[in-house]
């Protein structure tokens, strides 16, 4: 396979897969992009590298700022931005994850904190009640194990999760 043919491919696929973390097609192919660029590139060049408008880079380039995974760099004698991906995977899953618990879990979390003062008073609402508690309980465990996450080295991580996986 070529060079070319084989970083479409990447940069499709990321794109792909950024669906299913909470993040649009385009925003993942301009993640890829980055990832795989050695040098910082202008706004100028992703939208010629990967055929999209400038209102389009313009918007996913903001978002990716907002995530984390890309920061803004700066060319002395160049006026244009230029733009760099986060490569320390480690803190990329940690950034994704970050957004997604807020955006996802923390929501949920509330609503169940929220909803679960009801009072049973008829086999309905204890049934509610107790699927409520049940779903309380496993999302609780769930955010103090990403907390818990979020906050470890990654080292620290990547041997407890080989040590699980044997």
């Amino acid at each position: 396979m070529e060079f070319s043919e084989a970083k479409r491919e990447f940069i499709v696929t990321w794109g792909e897969l950024g669906c299913n973390w909470g993040i649009c097609r385009t925003m993942g192919h301009i993640h890829a992009l980055l990832l795989v660029s050695p040098e910082a590139l202008s706004a100028d060049n992703i939208i010629a590298q990967l055929e999209i408008s400038r209102g389009n880079a313009n918007m996913n380039l903001r978002a990716l700022l907002d995530w984390g995974l890309v920061y803004r760099k700066s060319i002395r004698g160049d006026r244009k931005d230029y733009f760099v991906a986060e490569k320390d995977f480690w803190r990329v899953f940690r950034k994704t994850l970050e957004k997604r618990k807020k955006k996802e879990l923390n929501p949920m979390l509330e609503m169940l904190q929220k909803i679960s003062t009801v009072k049973p008073n008829c086999e309905e609402s204890q049934e509610f009640s107790k699927v409520i508690k049940d779903l309380s309980v496993i999302s609780s465990a769930a955010d103090n194990s990403l907390d818990k996450l979020l906050k470890s080295e990654s080292n620290l991580f990547l041997k407890a999760f080989v040590k699980v996986m044997r």
